[in-house]
This record gives structure tokens, sequence and C-alpha cells, in this order.
């Protein structure tokens, strides 16, 4: 003999959302307007603002996503407010 199939409805699946690639600007508050560009190949990841060309480079490891190299520009912006 068979068993009965289960009432339950199968668990849902979690969706897991997509990592932005462009920001707010942190100078001239725009939104959407800074992009994210990493270059593995080169080590280094740039984020740019297509409003008053404002930009930043630091240098990535392979686990890096362009929100790291955002934090890391809003990290250094609060660095030399406090200087």
């Amino acid at each position: 003999m068979g068993k009965r199939k289960s009432s339950k409805p199968p668990p849902k699946k979690k969706v897991i959302g997509k990592i932005p690639k462009y920001f707010d600007c942190p100078f001239c508050d725009h939104s959407q307007s800074v992009e994210c560009i990493i270059k593995r190949e080169n080590g280094i990841g740039t984020a740019t603002c297509r409003k008053c060309n404002a930009n930043y480079s630091t240098q990535i490891n392979d686990l890096s996503d362009p929100i790291d190299v955002y934090t890391d520009w809003i990290d250094a912006c609060e660095e030399a407010n406090r200087a």
C-alpha cells in the first residue's frame, strides 16, 4: 500500500536580492549617480559620480563587490571629515 500525500505545500524558495551597482553620491546628493566598476585583473575598484565627476579608487580582493568599493569611499569621506 502507498503512503498518503502530505497536505502541506512545499516550502517557498527564498528570494535573494541583487547587489546594486549604482549608489547615491556623497558630494552632490544625486541618487543613483555613482557607478562602481571592478577590474579584477588589476585589483582596483573605482567609484565615479556621473554628475559631479567625483571619483574614488581602492584596492580590492577576489571577494569584493561594488558595495564594498562604495562603503570604502564613504568611510574615507568620514575619516577626512574627522581630521
